[in-house]
């Protein structure tokens, strides 16, 4: 399945962790993701509760839910997928090309998104992008990792220089991560690139580091997105 297109930018918020916070959120957002097989993470979910999440999600707002996972096993995640009815699956984590392809054959109509990652202003996956595009991915993800082997909700942006050499050749569109806010709105040249897609933040759309906040949500949303506030 390839990805929507979009009339403007999207706007995906990462990270809910009950359906309280989700349902608050969701009618700014885009998407929201839910972290689900995300080892010794701090917002992982158990299969009971990423269901239940994923449920407030839909129900609440104009937002889908995304299933954001380390898993590398394709019949682990399509499972978990399906009993939530989530069709959003964003692999995070090192996966290989023929995990990608595994949980193509497994969910031949999801939206399949693939996190690359850089490093001191190399992507790690360069090498693979056709392969992960042959695989089945429908959306590349382009974020930061760190020395310390962080990846995800790290805060580091990606150079621009690094981001700026990266885009020829990624061989579908994007969604950029990696300490964005609502001041780096409307983004660098990456925003006129025509792959772009929109962004995915976590830090920003929390304040001092609690759950989901609807207030930053809003901000973020009108910052990147241009959706304007409803009227009262």
């Amino acid at each position: 399945m390839s990805a929507p297109a979009a009339s403007r930018p999207l706007l995906k918020v990462c990270g809910a962790t009950s359906p309280e916070e989700a349902a608050a959120v969701a009618p700014r957002a885009d998407l929201v993701g839910l972290w689900y097989g995300v080892e010794n993470g701090a917002r992982d979910l158990t299969r009971t509760r990423f269901t239940a999440v994923a449920d407030a999600v839909r129900t609440a707002g104009r937002a889908e839910p995304v299933l954001v996972t380390f898993l590398h096993e394709a019949g682990e995640i399509a499972a978990a997928a399906r009993a939530a009815g989530v069709r959003w699956i964003q692999l995070h984590s090192y996966q290989p090309p023929t995990a990608v392809a595994a949980l193509r054959r497994a969910m031949p109509d999801a939206v399949l998104v693939k996190a690359v990652h850089v490093l001191d202003g190399v992507c790690l996956e360069r090498p693979f992008l056709r392969a992960y595009a042959r695989a089945g991915a429908d959306l590349f993800l382009v974020d930061s990792a760190t020395r310390g082997g962080a990846v995800g909700s790290t805060g580091h942006p990606v150079p621009a220089a690094a981001l700026e050499a990266l885009l020829p050749a990624l061989p579908r569109p994007f969604v950029l991560a990696g300490g964005l806010s609502e001041a780096d709105a409307p983004g660098g040249a990456f925003a006129a690139h025509p792959g772009y897609r929109g962004v995915d933040i976590d830090n920003a759309a929390r304040t001092d580091g609690g759950p989901l906040d609807p207030a930053r949500v809003a901000a973020l949303d009108r910052a990147w997105t241009g959706t304007p506030a409803p009227a009262p």
